[in-house]
C-alpha cells in the first residue's frame, strides 16, 4: 500500500513539473520563439550531417549512397590509411606547430591590444583605430595572397626590390620553409589581431567601474590597475577562448593555406586539411575524410574536456 502511495505522490509530482514547465515556456513564449531560427539551423546543417559520419566506416560510393555503400574491412581502413600515410608524421608535425604559433601570436597580442583601446579616453579616436584594426578581417585570403605577392615576390616584391637597390639578394619569402611559417602566423594575426580583441574589449567593459574609482582612491596607477582589476577581471574570459582555441588547435586555417603553400613549401606547411583535400576529396575518398575528420573531433573533445577540467580548479571553466 505505501509503495502504490509513493509512486502516487511521485507521478503528482512529475505531472506538476510538466505543468509548471509549460507554464514557464508559455510566459516566455516570445524569446522560444526568437530562438527558432537558430534551433532549425543547428539542427539541419549541424546535427543531421552528423549521419553522414558512417562513411568514414564505409568504402564509400557516391553513386551507391550511404545506405548502399558497402562497409570497410576492417572497420578502421580508413584510419589506418591515414596513419599509414608517409606523410603523417610531417602533416602532423605542420598542423600542431603552426597551429601553436598562431594561438601563442595572436591571443596574448589581442588581449594586449584589448586593454590599450580601453585605455585610450578620446572616444573618436578609439572609434577609428578599432575600425582600422577590425577592416583586415573582412578581407578573403586570396586578396591578403595577392597584397603578399606584391610586397613578398622574389622577382619583383617591393621589400626585394627595396634589397636589390642596396644591393643585397632577394629573399625568397614565399617560396621558402625558412620564412613560410612566419608569413602564416605572420598574416593571419595581422588579419585577426584586431577582430579578436572584440571579445576582450566587451569583458572589459562589463567590469564594475567603481573597482577603477577605489583604485584611484587608493592611489594605484593605470599600470597597477590594469594588473590588478582589468586582468583578473577578464580572466574567466581568457581562459574560455583557450578552451575554444584548444578546441580547433588541429585547424591550422585551411583556406589561408590553401591559397597561400606550393610544392617547395609542403615540407613546412602541408598541414592534414590540406592533405585530406589534396588525397581524398579530390581522389573522391570521401570516406578518408570523414575518418580524418572524425579524428580531429576525438582530439579536440580530449583537448577541450582536459583543459575544462583543469580550468575548474580557476573558476573559469566552461562547464
Amino acid at each position: 500500500m505505501e509503495k502504490i502511495v509513493v509512486h502516487r505522490e511521485r507521478v503528482r509530482e512529475r505531472e506538476n513539473a510538466l505543468i509548471r514547465l509549460l507554464k514557464l515556456m508559455h510566459l516566455h513564449r516570445v524569446h522560444y520563439f526568437m530562438l527558432l531560427p537558430g534551433i532549425i539551423y543547428f539542427i539541419i546543417y549541424k546535427y543531421l550531417p552528423m549521419y553522414g559520419a558512417v562513411i568514414a566506416f564505409k568504402d564509400f560510393n557516391i553513386t551507391e549512397g550511404i545506405v548502399n555503400s558497402p562497409w570497410a574491412n576492417p572497420w578502421y581502413k580508413h584510419f589506418k590509411y591515414f596513419y599509414d600515410s608517409p606523410y603523417f608524421g610531417q602533416i602532423m608535425t605542420n598542423t600542431l606547430l603552426i597551429s601553436v604559433y598562431k594561438l601563442v601570436w595572436l591571443m596574448p597580442p589581442a588581449i594586449l591590444l584589448a586593454i590599450l583601446l580601453s585605455e585610450i579616453r578620446g572616444k573618436y579616436v578609439r572609434n577609428v583605430v578599432q575600425s582600422i584594426l577590425y577592416m583586415p578581417h573582412f578581407i578573403s585570403w586570396v586578396i591578403i595572397y595577392g597584397i603578399c605577392l606584391s610586397l613578398f615576390s622574389e622577382a619583383d616584391g617591393l621589400f626585394n626590390m627595396m634589397l636589390k637597390d642596396v644591393g643585397m639578394k632577394a629573399v625568397p619569402f614565399l617560396t621558402s620553409n625558412e620564412y613560410i611559417r612566419s608569413l602564416i602566423v605572420g598574416t593571419d594575426l595581422w588579419q585577426n589581431l584586431g577582430w579578436g580583441a572584440i571579445v576582450y574589449l566587451a569583458a572589459i567593459a562589463g567590469i564594475d567601474p567603481t573597482l577603477y574609482e577605489a583604485g584611484r582612491v587608493d592611489g594605484a596607477g593605470r599600470i597597477r590597475m590594469i594588473w590588478h582589476i582589468t586582468l583578473p577581471g577578464i580572466r574567466n574570459v581568457i581562459i574560455l577562448m583557450f578552451i575554444l582555441r584548444l578546441g580547433t588547435i588541429l585547424d591550422a586555417g585551411f583556406e589561408q593555406i590553401y591559397v597561400m603553400y606550393n610544392i617547395q613549401v609542403y615540407e613546412k606547411i602541408d598541414i592534414i586539411d590540406t592533405w585530406v583535400f589534396r588525397t581524398g576529396l579530390e581522389q573522391f575518398n570521401f570516406s578518408l575524410g570523414a575518418a580524418v575528420g572524425l579524428f580531429k573531433s576525438l582530439i579536440a573533445l580530449i583537448l577541450v574536456v582536459g583543459a575544462n577540467s583543469l580550468a575548474k580548479r580557476s573558476g573559469g571553466s566552461i562547464w
